[in-house]
């Protein structure tokens, strides 16, 4: 895929014009693949057949069903049996690899090709032509809404992006250099105890049969969500955000959130509030990753929806996950200059050193939102000022992209490779990332959540292990036991207690 510089007024044309509150049809150039695709999706895993199956160690026959997806259901293995405790064949699939846990119709990636499409839409008509609030009407339901639709959602999605003071409270507990992440997790935590007319728990099991609750859940969590962030961003600011403003854009009413303080009259800089809307869109939803499936795990043991989203959000917080364009910042500023790039690949290659923002679990071409964030960080330098890592990170690009070692590796930028620059020049702290990509993709986990609710196949979440464990061992009494362990075994290290706690227990009647 070419990556050749895009002009600033291009940038401009395609990804920062303000959209309408209705989303006119306008002229946008195809994408490379889409112009030569089929609209008939070639046959999934070489569809339905049979796989036969020899044991060489008992050298038994067997024939096991391929779907017309091109699966195979892994308790068919069990059939598959060969002495020893009588226990069927299980695959070992450490992460989930090569496991498709769930059908759904949600998102589509083509990791080799580069593709990525919500709902059948390719991702880069979405960020050309369309808003977060459309997008995530599409992701959540399934079509693009009509001007009616849209309308409703819109209204309905920011009715609800006040929070109740019963969490403006709780939040005002915590620490003032509380993490903002762990600052959305309480948030959340909190929405799910101020609303048990929707809670499973005491509801009854069936309360998300009714569209009617799901539909105000959904909006619910995504209009409160942008505001759950704000309180976040100033509790370590100890300023007051704003109110939300109902008649402005989802993106540009987060800024105005952050930004307006006590002056109603403020508008945020509609560019800036339309590059925001792009990145929300290009972090909607992506497929089963850690923490949608996180999200299905919990949806299938009937728990709430707040306590879904939650446990997503949970482990969206995880450096490995939602942190790692904070990681590449931190690169970046350590690499320091152009002059710098030719000996830090050299120490990747030698494992010295750790590249962030390059490689994808799933891609191995390309991240077509890298594309796209790329084109958005031209234009918001020109507002902001330009980051001069940014230079730092195109050469790198550039080297890396030249080098056998990487291109053997198909390391590609990805999606955390300028995001963090753009989050930077946009004045968001690094600590708070995470949290811009928890917004958007809380549209991504409702729709999840939503498909686990329909799928008549759905189970509650139970994976096999393979035990390697001690196999049967007596219990000893306390004077029977030795006193050394034997090496190698596990034991509680140190713990040293606090300087606070030394001076406690220095004094008397403690």
């Amino acid at each position: 895929m070419s990556m050749q510089p895009v002009s600033r007024i291009e940038a401009l044309q395609r990804h920062l014009a303000v959209p309408q509150r209705e989303i006119e049809s306008v002229e946008v150039q195809a994408h490379p693949t889409l112009a030569q695709e089929s609209a008939v999706r070639p046959t999934p895993g070489g569809g339905a057949g049979t796989l036969t199956v020899i044991d060489n160690r008992t050298g038994k026959k067997y024939e096991i069903s391929v779907s017309d997806h091109g699966t195979i259901k892994a308790t068919d293995l069990k059939q598959i049996t060969a002495g020893g405790d009588g226990v069927g064949l299980r695959t070992f699939d450490n992460g989930y690899v090569n496991t498709s846990a769930c059908k759904s119709r949600v998102s589509y990636i083509d990791g080799d090709r580069g593709v990525l499409r919500y709902r059948g839409y390719p991702i880069e008509q979405l960020a050309e032509r369309s808003s977060f609030l459309e997008v995530s009407y599409l992701v959540v339901y399934g079509s693009l809404p009509t001007p009616d639709q849209s309308r409703r959602w819109s209204e309905a999605v920011m009715r609800h992006s006040a929070l109740p003071v019963a969490v403006e409270q709780t939040i005002a507990a915590l620490p003032h250099d509380a993490h903002p992440m762990g600052t959305i997790l309480t948030g959340l935590c909190a929405l799910s105890t101020l609303h048990p007319e929707q809670n499973p728990a005491l509801a009854g099991q069936n309360i998300y049969q009714s569209k009617e609750v799901q539909d105000k859940q959904v909006v619910r969590l995504i209009g409160k969500i942008p505001t759950l962030a704000a309180l976040a961003y100033h509790r370590a600011s100890g300023r007051k955000p704003a109110q939300p403003n109902q008649n402005l854009g989802y993106a540009e009413n987060f800024l105005y959130m952050l930004d307006a303080g006590s002056h109603p009259g403020y508008r945020p800089n509609p560019r800036l509030a339309r590059a925001l809307d792009i990145l929300f869109i290009l972090h909607a939803e992506h497929e089963l990753n850690c923490s949608t499936s996180a999200a299905r795990h919990l949806a299938s043991s009937g728990v709430d929806v707040y306590t879904v989203v939650a446990g997503a959000v949970g482990a969206l917080y995880g450096p490995l996950h939602g942190g790692a364009n904070e990681a590449v910042l931190r690169m970046l500023e350590r690499i320091g200059s152009v002059d710098n790039v030719g000996p830090f690949l050299e120490g990747v290659k030698n494992r010295k050193e750790r590249m962030f923002g390059f490689g994808h679990r799933i891609y191995k071409n390309y991240d077509p939102r890298a594309t796209i964030i790329r084109q958005v960080a031209e234009e918001v330098f020109s507002i902001a000022g330009r980051d001069p890592l940014i230079d730092v990170a195109l050469a790198l690009e550039a080297a890396a992209r030249s080098d056998e070692y990487f291109v053997k590796r198909k390391l590609y930028p990805n999606v955390d490779f300028f995001s963090g620059l753009v989050y930077r020049a946009m004045g968001f702290p690094p600590q708070f990332f995470t949290v811009l990509f928890a917004i958007p993709r809380i549209a991504g986990y409702l729709a999840h959540w939503r498909e686990t609710l329909a799928d008549p196949d759905t189970k509650i979440v139970r994976p096999q292990q393979d035990y390697r464990g001690e196999w049967l061992r007596s219990y000893q009494s306390m004077a029977e036991r030795p006193h050394t362990q034997p090496p190698g075994a596990d034991e509680l290290g140190p713990v040293p207690p606090s300087n606070a706690y030394v001076r406690r227990v220095k004094g008397t009647h403690w």
